[in-house]
C-alpha cells in the first residue's frame, strides 16, 4: 500500500499549494516512503541521449515511413473502402512467400498462433508427424504438437546444426505404410543462427515418394531470406510481423497450398480463432471474420512497398547476405566462433556468437544494455550463458549494423574477453566497403 502511494507521487518535481497541504497531512510512514522513492528513481526510468540500438532478431527496427503509415485514426473495417484494401494486402503478401499459387491468410496474432493454425487445420489428434529439435523454437513447436495430441517423432540435433536430411531419410524409409502425415521444419532457428535447407528436405521426401505435408516455420526467415513456397512445394509456411517485415508484433501470416486446404477437410483437430475455414469464407470478398489490426496492415503494406522498391525479394535476400557476411567477418576478427559451424546452414537473419570458456554471455548482453544502450539477444535454454545473438534482419543497413559491432566489441572487452579494439569492426567495414553499391537514384552524385 505504502509503495503504491509513493509510486503515484514519485516524479512530481513541484506540488501545488493544495497538493502540498494534502501531502503534509499524510501519516509519517507514507511521507517517508514518498521521500525514499523520490530520491531513488525507478529502475530503467532514465532515458539517455541518442537512441536505443536494437539488434535482437525480433522485434526489429521499424522504418520511419512505416511508422508514419501506421499513425492513423480509428477506422471502420466494415466501411466500403476496406474490401479492396484487404484483398490487396493478401495479394501483396505473396511476394515474401515466393508464391503465386498459395493462399495467404493474415491472423491477428503472433507466429506462435501461426504454428497452431498450420497444425490444427491440416492434422488430427493421433496423426504421426516427424520434426527436428535443434533450438528453443523447434522445441516449443514440438511441445505444441504433443499438447495437440499428435504422435511426434523427434530427430534430435546439435544446437548449432540444421535439419539432418540423412536422418529424415531413415525415418521416411522406415515408414513403409506412409503413415507419417507431416514433416515439420523450423527454417531459421532463432536460438542458434541456423537456416535449414528446405529444398533438400523436399528432395528427401520426394526420393521416397512420400505424401506427407511439408509444414515450415519461417518466422525469422520469410521476408529476409530466399523462400520459394511454390518451387519447394511447401504446404503451410508461417511468419510473424515483428521479424523481417519490420512492423510491430501482432500479425501471423500464413500461406497454404491446395494440398493443405484439402487436408483441412478431414482434419479433426479443434480450432476456432485460427480456423482457416472462417478466413476462406470471408477473405475472397475482402472481408474478415473478426476485427483486423488496421494500423499493422497499413504498416505491412508500406514495408512491402519498400521491399518492392528495393528490387524485390532477390535484392532483399542479397542485402541480408551482405550484412550477415560482414557480421561473420567481425566474429572472425574477434577470434571467436559462431555457434553454427557448417557454412551451408549459417543464417543471414542473425549471427549467434560463442563466448570463450569462463565468460558468461549474459554479462556481455547486460553490459551492452547498461553502458551503451545496445540491445543484443541473450542465450536461450541449452545455450544460456554460452552465446549472444546479433540480429540483422528487416530494416537494416551497414552503418546501423556497424554500431552493433562497435557496441558488442566494447561489451566483450568489459566482460573480460581478450580482443583488440577495432578488430571486428575493421573486418566488417572492409568487406562492406568492397561489396557496396551506390544507392539507386543517387548514381549521378558519383559520375
Amino acid at each position: 500500500m505504502l509503495h503504491r502511494v509513493a509510486s503515484r507521487l514519485q516524479g512530481r518535481a513541484l506540488l501545488s499549494s493544495s497538493a502540498a497541504r494534502v501531502f503534509s497531512s499524510l501519516p509519517a510512514e507514507v511521507e517517508e516512503a514518498f521521500s525514499n522513492a523520490a530520491s531513488s528513481p525507478a529502475p530503467f526510468s532514465h532515458t539517455p541521449a541518442g537512441r536505443n540500438h536494437l539488434y535482437v532478431p525480433g522485434p526489429v527496427n521499424i522504418h520511419e515511413s512505416v511508422l508514419r503509415a501506421m499513425h492513423v485514426p480509428g477506422q471502420n473495417h466494415r466501411d466500403p473502402w476496406f474490401a479492396d484494401f484487404y484483398k490487396k494486402c493478401l495479394s501483396d503478401l505473396k511476394m515474401i512467400f515466393g508464391t503465386t499459387d498459395g493462399t495467404t491468410i493474415i491472423f491477428p496474432g503472433t507466429g506462435t498462433g501461426g504454428w497452431e493454425s498450420a497444425l490444427t487445420n491440416t492434422l488430427s489428434p493421433g496423426d504421426k508427424v516427424v520434426t527436428f529439435r535443434y533450438g528453443l523454437f523447434s522445441h516449443l513447436w514440438i511441445d505444441m504438437m504433443q499438447r495437440l495430441g499428435l504422435d511426434v517423432t523427434v530427430i534430435e540435433g546439435r544446437w548449432g546444426d540444421g535439419a539432418y536430411e540423412d536422418k529424415l531419410a531413415e525415418v521416411l524409409k522406415a515408414d513403409a505404410d506412409k503413415k507419417i502425415k507431416a514433416v515439420c521444419v523450423v527454417h531459421n532457428e532463432t536460438t542458434t543462427g541456423v537456416t535449414s535447407d528446405i529444398p533438400e528436405v523436399r528432395k528427401t521426401m520426394d526420393s521416397f515418394n512420400h505424401p506427407a505435408l511439408l509444414l515450415v516455420d519461417g518466422v525469422s526467415s520469410i521476408g529476409a531470406l530466399d523462400f520459394q513456397f511454390d518451387q519447394w512445394r511447401v504446404d503451410v509456411a508461417v511468419t510473424g510481423s515483428q521479424k523481417a517485415l519490420s512492423i510491430p508484433t501482432g500479425l501471423a501470416m500464413v500461406c497454404a497450398s491446395d494440398k493443405a486446404l484439402a487436408a483441412m477437410k478431414t482434419a479433426t483437430s479443434r480450432r476456432v480463432y485460427y480456423d482457416f475455414a472462417d478466413m476462406l469464407r470471408t477473405n475472397p470478398s475482402g472481408n474478415v471474420p473478426y476485427t483486423p489490426i488496421l494500423p499493422l496492415l497499413y504498416g505491412m503494406e508500406q514495408s512491402l512497398a519498400l521491399m518492392r522498391e528495393e528490387g524485390g525479394m532477390a535484392a532483399v535476400a542479397a542485402r541480408h547476405h551482405r550484412l550477415a557476411e560482414g557480421c561473420r567477418a567481425a566474429v572472425e576478427g574477434w577470434g571467436l566462433q559462431t555457434l553454427c559451424r557448417e557454412p551451408r546452414w549459417k543464417s543471414d537473419s542473425l549471427t549467434v556468437i560463442e563466448v570463450p570458456q569462463g565468460v558468461d554471455s549474459q554479462k556481455v548482453v547486460d553490459v551492452a544494455y547498461a553502458k551503451y544502450n545496445l540491445s543484443l539477444g541473450i542465450g536461450l535454454a541449452d545455450v544460456k550463458g554460452k552465446v549472444f545473438r546479433i540480429g540483422h534482419l528487416g530494416n537494416m543497413d551497414e552503418l546501423m549494423l556497424s554500431s552493433a559491432l562497435c557496441g558488442a566489441e566494447m561489451a566483450l572487452l568489459d566482460a573480460g574477453v581478450a580482443l583488440t579494439p577495432g578488430s571486428g569492426v575493421a573486418r566488417a567495414i572492409d568487406y562492406w566497403r568492397k561489396t557496396s553499391r551506390v544507392i539507386p537514384t543517387r548514381e549521378t552524385l558519383l559520375q
